[in-house]
């Protein structure tokens, strides 16, 4: 029984460590939160977009735990092609942002024009693997910290982190729909797309910046 518990302690430190971690990058304001955010307010396809953001995460995670954070991290070349070209689609996605933010419309409105499935799922696709932050923070930060834990240590600290960016996600994407008495005017909704415009395009020459 005291080896038992002693056992779920041991794997209980790894996890939350994971959790934490996760949850502290995860948390930071970028493409994706901005993205599910958005899509949130609109109650367009929340669910299938949190998911694919929640499994995607888990997906780098896994692999980033595995080992692969430390392959990537020596191949300069492929970062500065993914940071490219992550960069280019910020920008594209910044330039729409403000576009929007030039003719707002209500909630109402907006949720008549949110767009249709394929076109939500792939948004949601680029933003996550052609953001070079995803890979940086996923598959190289959390990978390589890993390293410290061994066996089934490794193991609850990566589920501890996939666990985290669930909970976010979700909890983004659902908890949004508490906004929306704010984004029933045009103006909230103005405001809104330029700040996501702001953090694309201050996205996009962060990582130029790094080239």
């Amino acid at each position: 029984m005291l080896q038992d518990i002693a056992a779920q302690t041991h794997l209980f430190r790894p996890g939350i460590a994971g959790f934490v971690l996760g949850a502290s990058l995860i948390i930071a304001i970028g493409a994706q939160n901005a993205f599910i955010l958005r899509q949130g307010l609109l109650r367009s396809h929340v669910f299938i977009l949190c998911l694919i953001c929640a499994l995607s995460d888990a997906l780098l995670i896994v692999a980033g735990v595995a080992g692969l954070g430390t392959l990537i991290a020596k191949s300069p070349k492929l970062i500065t092609v993914v940071t490219i070209g992550g960069a280019a689609f910020l920008l594209f996605y910044a330039v729409i942002a403000f576009r929007r933010a030039m003719k707002p419309a209500g909630l109402e409105a907006a949720s008549n024009s949110s767009g249709g499935l394929a076109a939500a799922v792939s948004t949601c696709l680029a933003l996550t693997f052609l953001n070079p932050h995803v890979y940086l923070d996923t598959v190289v930060l959390l990978g390589s910290l890993s390293a410290q834990y061994q066996g089934q240590g490794r193991i609850a600290y990566g589920v501890g982190a996939v666990i985290a960016s669930f909970v976010w996600f979700f909890g983004l994407g659902y908890g949004a729909r508490l906004l929306q008495p704010v984004f029933a005017k045009p103006s909230a909704w103005r405001v809104l797309d330029v700040i996501i415009g702001l953090v694309m395009a201050a996205l996009a020459v962060s990582l130029l910046a790094k080239l």
